[in-house]
């Protein structure tokens, strides 16, 4: 499996926000411009803009060469770069940011999920398990292998997926 390096506070801010990873799903396969994103996730073409600025500084979205629009405007179009897949997102230190991220990403699934028709397949799976944590950093790494292997499998006319792994320790109370 290959390394992935650490992300930077910079890239975890830009990546703590749900709007953002709901920015980059749209844009990995298609190029929006601010107005479509906008339009597509119902927020001010005003807030989309700082985030898509954000998200552009941190080399997580790339401005594609402009375009005339249907009605013959100039619009800018945006597409992901895929750095996500390639970026440590635990990287030692602020945990708190770490965590906001965390919780941005299952925002940003949620929203998804919520908006699929409900006719489309899902797999779920829910598991609580007691690991000690050489088994946890192997299930962890062979999760990771599994999704790389996957990933390099990947057809241009295939079905888009989201994948959510996400194992968390639980603690309980006494």
């Amino acid at each position: 499996m290959a390394e992935h390096p650490a992300a930077t506070p910079e890239e975890l801010r830009a990546l703590s926000h749900p709007l953002s990873w709901r920015i980059l799903r749209l844009c990995v396969d298609t190029a929006w411009t601010n107005q479509q994103l906008a339009e597509r996730l119902d927020v001010a073409p005003a807030t989309l803009l700082r985030r898509l600025r954000v998200l552009s500084s941190t080399g997580f979205l790339e401005a594609e060469e402009p375009r005339r629009g249907p009605k013959g405007a100039w619009e800018h179009p945006y597409r992901a770069t895929k750095k996500t897949w390639r970026l440590n997102l635990e990287p030692e230190g602020d945990r708190h940011l770490t965590a906001k991220v965390d919780l941005a990403i299952l925002d940003a699934h949620r929203a998804e999920i919520s908006e699929n028709d409900p006719s489309i397949p899902q797999h779920t799976r829910r598991a609580v398990l007691r690991l000690d944590a050489g088994d946890q950093a192997e299930l962890n790494s062979r999760v990771d292998a599994l999704l790389d292997e996957f990933a390099g499998r990947e057809k241009s006319g295939g079905t888009p997926i989201a994948i959510l792994w996400n194992a968390a320790e639980r603690h309980e109370s006494s």
